[in-house]
């Protein structure tokens, strides 16, 4: 049997400060876009990577990997925003198998209208309260988790 290998006083401390981050960011991000736009921010994200996409438009897989999402997940997300006019569902032309799901007028007009509020939260909460240099070593840190928590490299951001 192998022994614990406990956390140092400065590890636990790191950890406790992280994990806070963890509860309290995505919350904070929520707050924000669902009072100004009615968007929780998973919504806000499906949304704006589907803005990104050429033809506004992704496979469901695709786009699950875009938003850091398991396609349940996405699929409840996609069904909402679908009911709310924002997102239009369609077989795949190359696929039948699959679906594509296309981001309508409507969710356009909502992912812009959301964006400059969106930054302004990410700014406020991350971004500016960090130094040019913690940014980068923020982004360097996430790589790093996201090397253990997504080793197969299926979601977009551990492509970056």
């Amino acid at each position: 049997m192998t022994e614990t290998k406990w956390l140092s006083e400065t590890e636990r401390a790191a950890w406790v400060r992280f994990t806070a981050v963890l509860e309290l960011l995505p919350s904070a991000l929520d707050v924000q876009l669902t009072t100004d736009e009615g968007l929780t921010h998973f919504d806000y994200f499906t949304l704006a990577m589907l803005s990104e996409a050429p033809g506004r438009v992704l496979r469901t897989s695709a786009l699950a990997a875009r938003a850091n999402a398991t396609l349940p997940r996405l699929s409840k997300v996609v069904t909402r925003l679908e009911n709310a006019g924002l997102v239009e569902r369609a077989p795949c032309p190359e696929d039948r198998r699959a679906t594509n799901v296309t981001i309508t007028d409507a969710g356009w007009k909502k992912v812009v209208a959301a964006a400059p509020g969106h930054v302004g939260a990410v700014r406020h909460y991350v971004i500016d309260a960090l130094t040019p240099k913690q940014v980068e070593q923020l982004g360097a840190i996430s790589a790093a988790l996201l090397g253990r928590l997504d080793p197969d490299g299926r979601m977009l951001a551990s492509e970056a």
